[in-house]
């Protein structure tokens, strides 16, 4: 389902974090997890949906991705944890 949202990737609970944007989430999320997608998420082994966050424009999405990317780690963690305390990878629900 093509929808803007803005999603977290981990490599494990309380591990390394990524943020990003996507109008496509189940496919970013195969990309990520199989490998597919170069950079920061191949490189700390991030395959985990941990946190997913639908906006109703992708100017919206950009702009809570960026909101999110500039907070602390701490809020971040906390933002997981709020809707996903035990870390569990949310992409196996979107297929």
């Amino acid at each position: 389902m093509k929808r803007p949202a803005v999603y977290m990737m981990a490599n494990r609970q309380n591990g390394t974090v990524y943020t990003g944007v996507t109008s496509n989430l189940a496919k970013r999320a195969y990309e990520h997890k199989h490998g597919l997608a170069d950079g920061f998420t191949r490189k700390y082994s991030c395959k985990m949906l941990v946190f997913v966050e639908y906006h109703e424009t992708m100017e919206f999405a950009i702009l809570r991705e960026k909101q999110i990317k500039g907070g602390s780690r701490k809020k971040k963690v906390e933002l997981i944890e709020q809707t996903n305390s035990e870390w569990k990878d949310l992409s196996l629900a979107l297929h």
